[in-house]
């Protein structure tokens, strides 16, 4: 993949009432690149990562995804953008509790219409990658914060998307688990050639990136200190 993975330019965004949460936002992510995102509650972060998915839209710019614009794809396209492309961490977890682990993992390909065979093979090795090899048929209420986290990683990761969008991964997390959280993500999108944007409140977790960026209503500036 040699094209950037994301590109934004020129984005700005208002709420419904008017008030502006950023304008003229302009940010490239290239393969392998870990970006995070910080600032205060209510800036627009999460707005910003749904604007990225397709989930949202901008009032003004474009958002480039492995080279595919999202502006004037239908809603129809900007799903199986999202489907083949991008995966996600949220930091409530968003597993399904009638599904043991595997099948957990194995969803986003199960949506690609994979093979079911195939699907539970992949969503194996994703999970022993993360620590959780042995409990492919545990289900959600077996598990712990920390587990539950690592499954949520290898269901982003097990499709091989180009982008991975990772909300407050570490919110609901004890210190030492989130430290082996982020360190999980950052390793995986660099051996698998994603990027990622993370948005966080957490300097520990900002930490890892290769850049530290904080959302103003100006944009994106580098974070110091």
């Amino acid at each position: 993949m040699h094209e950037d993975t994301l590109g934004l330019t020129g984005l700005s965004k208002s709420l419904p009432g008017g008030r502006k949460l950023f304008e003229g936002l302009d940010l490239v992510l290239r393969p392998g690149e870990h970006v995070a995102i910080m600032g205060e509650s209510g800036v627009g972060k999460s707005t910003l990562l749904n604007i990225v998915a397709g989930l949202d839209t901008a009032d003004e710019g474009d958002v480039v995804v492995a080279g595919v614009s999202l502006n004037g794809l239908s809603e129809a396209a900007r799903t199986a953008l999202r489907r083949d492309r991008i995966g996600f961490v949220f930091q409530a977890f968003h597993v399904l509790p009638h599904l043991d682990l595997a099948q957990n993992v194995a969803f986003p390909l199960i949506l690609q219409r994979a093979s079911r065979t195939a699907a539970l093979a992949r969503a194996g090795v994703l999970l022993d990658a993360v620590g959780l090899g042995d409990r492919l048929r545990s289900y959600p209420k077996e598990l712990s914060g920390g587990e539950l986290q690592r499954v949520a990683i290898a269901r982003a990761l097990v499709h091989e998307p180009a982008l991975i969008l990772a909300d407050e991964p570490t919110g609901n997390l004890d210190p030492d688990t989130a430290k082996q959280i982020i360190a999980l993500l950052a390793r995986s999108v660099k051996e698998r050639g994603s990027a990622m944007l993370l948005v966080t409140h957490s300097p520990t977790a900002a930490a890892t990136a290769d850049r530290q960026l904080l959302l103003s209503r100006q944009g994106l500036v580098p974070a110091h200190g």
